[in-house]
């Protein structure tokens, strides 16, 4: 006996949860099934995988060890599978994407009601996360592609979609909102820009704009997602530095909202719809991809 590749998708469903209860969950089966299949597989390798006790499933230094090959065999399975439910240069069946939360929200209502009438058969699966979690997910599986910035990751293919200029947002009442002209960075000088937490490249890229400009990245105020930052800007807590695509929609949505270009060689981002390297689908991929950068074209 081996196991078999449900008891390798339940394995990995109680390692990414930390529990039986919520693996359970996630793979739609009962607890008692699920425990029973892992004991099972535990048996068949002759030993012990997790861990269990109060505080949840504790991989083992063996299931530590075992982890990373059953999420590549997994992951070789989705793509032979993906090799035969997708005809060269279709778009159908499904695909994983990862992408973004500064995009996600803003590139994504529009594209996915025109690829759902020029390609019906196609199931978009989205999920947004942060840069550092889309490199992982990507190599491990999880995501058949994913549209961040392509210099954060490795081994990858990649097809730019669109550059974004960033933008600042300041409360009403501050100087640097008596214009909707572009800013420069000298007139950013000792004050305090608002970002997002760690993991996020959007915040790498503004600490780089704060030393550029004598500048600092505000440590009290951390924003959660764009609208956080923007609302913190707009309470005078700080300089929200917003990417194009964000603040043109919500520009378009508030008149009086004042937003101004940065005009700098360093605020700038490009994003790219990123895939293995080994991808079967790099030629649905590649329609996919102009089609993202039709909408985003639209928007900019």
């Amino acid at each position: 006996m081996r196991p078999t590749l449900r008891q390798l998708q339940y394995f990995v469903a109680v390692a990414d949860t930390g529990r039986f209860g919520e693996a359970a969950n996630r793979m739609n089966v009962s607890q008692p099934s699920l425990s029973a299949q892992i004991a099972e597989m535990e048996g068949q390798l002759g030993t012990i995988l997790f861990e269990r006790g109060r505080q949840g499933a504790l991989l083992t230094p063996k299931g530590e060890a075992l982890l990373g090959r059953c999420r590549q065999i997994l992951r070789d399975v989705e793509d032979l599978k993906a090799i035969a439910s997708h005809d060269r240069g279709d778009l159908a069946g499904r695909i994983r994407l990862g992408i973004l939360p500064t995009i996600g929200p803003y590139l994504l209502p529009l594209a996915t009601r025109q690829l759902h009438r020029k390609y019906p058969d196609l199931r978009l699966f989205v999920r947004e996360e942060r840069t550092i979690d889309l490199e992982q997910h990507l190599h491990d599986g999880r995501f058949d592609a994913i549209i961040s910035t392509p210099e954060d990751h490795t081994n990858v293919a990649h097809m730019p979609l669109f550059e974004e200029q960033l933008w600042i947002c300041a409360a009403a009442d501050d100087e640097l909102a008596r214009t909707a002209d572009p800013i420069s960075l000298k007139e950013l000088k000792d004050r305090p820009l608002l970002s997002l937490g760690h993991g996020h490249r959007l915040n790498l890229t503004i600490q780089t704009i704060a030393r550029a400009a004598g500048s600092f990245v505000s440590a009290e105020y951390e924003g959660t997602s764009l609208d956080a930052v923007r609302q913190m800007a707009e309470m005078g807590a700080g300089i929200a530095i917003l990417p194009s695509l964000y603040a043109l929609t919500e520009a378009r949505r508030d008149p009086d909202l004042v937003i101004r270009p940065i005009h700098h060689s360093l605020a700038t981002r490009g994003i790219s719809l990123i895939w293995r390297d080994s991808s079967p689908l790099a030629d649905s991929l590649t329609i996919l991809g102009e089609e993202f950068r039709q909408v985003a074209g639209n928007v900019l």
